[in-house]
């Protein structure tokens, strides 16, 4: 049930600690005693200006030298931290408590989706079992306290981001992830996006009764909006053990973070930032959450000055530049004939969700892929510095701008803080 939930039009961060603290003695309440091993599961690195490390922060502070806390980013299949990254990220959380999740070895089979639930709950366009890999200490080690710590978000495989996507994608092995991902883009992104319970989702929430229900865990929930100075406000906190308390925190996140609009656009220009955004595979949020509100036809720009590489992994970056973002009838057909891209599902479907199916043009701005490399992956090339210089984040503002010489532009900063759609 949700134990509790604060919502405002701005959070502030001296509200953090009273929260957190609030959140254990419930816990304590809940389970009958005070932890003395607990786990704390914050989203990785992509994630950083969500404020979830900051919450990591304190729960492993006020949790206290009597409790063996330890903290494992739901990394996925994304690149593990380094001990500088964990710093920025977690602060003084110690870094020999901060383990990185093991994707290909590291992870537990604890069952399977059955393709006869698979394909009920998506409507019969994936028929496959989804594999139930999962993070290995957190199944197979003793806990008395599971915190899961998310930013709920449109997201364009669950619908929102967070809650138990911590489990089955975050701490998920490579088979679960590349099913899971499969069975997304069967049903089609734009069928996704913003969608409180999705089909995957349904899924996952099955699996989560079937199989986790043993586990003493919690979720915090966070949902943030962009300020009057555009600046980023935590609006609701959301803490509770059940499905209601993430339609509590989806619910909030679509009146915050989805942004309808009258017409379509011609020209979207998204600023990625570069601390956080270093490959197309994270970078490409800006396609995910604004290709609803495209028009045929029209242009995307996609700033992106810290992108260096196109997935998070070597394998996944060299299909990527084998069949690039070619859209889902020749990224269906890869899948099926090529055994590499079929045992990296997740690949696939990212191929398919990286394309505009040919409706409208992305043109990429990525700071330290080449021409030729960008061009080579179906993307327009823009010069990052010519870009950057005529489309200068800290000079437009989220909405409308017109340019000095009268061009009109749709501009968004970090579009995987939303979703826009007509």
């Amino acid at each position: 049930m949700p134990w509790f939930t604060h919502e405002a039009e701005a959070i502030s961060a001296a509200e953090f600690p009273g929260l957190a603290a609030r959140l254990l003695e419930q816990a304590r309440a809940r389970f009958g005693r005070s932890p003395r091993r607990a786990l704390l599961l914050p989203p990785d690195l992509t994630r950083m200006h969500s404020g979830a490390g900051r919450w990591t922060e304190l729960l492993y502070q006020q949790l206290g030298s009597g409790c063996d806390t330890h903290v494992i980013p739901t990394l996925g299949q994304h690149q593990p931290h380094s001990e500088a990254e964990n710093r920025v990220m977690f602060g003084s959380v110690p870094h020999a408590r901060i383990h990185a999740h093991d994707w290909r070895q590291g992870v537990t089979r604890v069952g399977a989706i059955p393709a006869r639930v698979v394909s009920e709950l998506t409507g019969g366009r994936a028929d496959w079992e989804i594999p139930v890999d999962l993070n290995h200490p957190l199944m197979e080690e003793s806990w008395d306290l599971i915190v899961h710590i998310g930013h709920v978000v449109p997201h364009e495989v669950l619908g929102f981001a967070s809650h138990n996507k911590n489990y089955f994608i975050g701490l998920g092995g490579k088979e679960s992830i590349s099913a899971a991902h499969m069975a997304s883009a069967a049903v089609g992104i734009e069928n996704n996006l913003g969608r409180e319970i999705s089909p995957v989702r349904a899924c996952f929430n099955w699996a989560e009764e079937h199989f986790l229900a043993r586990l003493p865990d919690v979720y915090l929930l966070l949902v943030l909006g962009l300020g009057a100075a555009g600046r980023l406000e935590t609006r609701g906190v959301f803490v509770g053990d059940d499905l209601e308390t993430y339609l509590e925190a989806a619910r909030a996140s679509a009146r915050h973070n989805i942004t309808r609009l009258h017409q379509p656009l011609a020209k979207a220009v998204a600023f990625m930032q570069p601390d956080e955004f270093r490959s197309t595979w994270v970078a490409n949020k800006a396609i995910y959450r604004i290709r609803k509100a495209m028009a045929n036809g029209g242009e995307l720009l996609v700033l992106a000055p810290g992108v260096e590489r196109f997935g998070e992994q070597p394998e996944v970056d060299a299909m990527i530049r084998k069949y690039g973002y070619c859209g889902t009838p020749r990224a269906m057909a890869a899948y099926r004939d090529d055994p590499v891209l079929h045992d990296l599902g997740l690949a696939a479907a990212h191929l398919m969700n990286g394309s505009s199916e040919g409706r409208f043009t992305i043109r990429y701005a990525a700071g330290k892929l080449s021409q030729k490399e960008v061009e080579s992956v179906h993307f327009a090339w823009a010069d990052p510095q010519a870009a950057l210089a005529r489309y200068n984040p800290s000079a437009l503002s989220t909405g409308w701008n017109t340019l000095p010489d009268g061009e009109k532009i749709y501009f968004v900063n970090t579009p995987s803080l939303g979703l826009w759609t007509v």
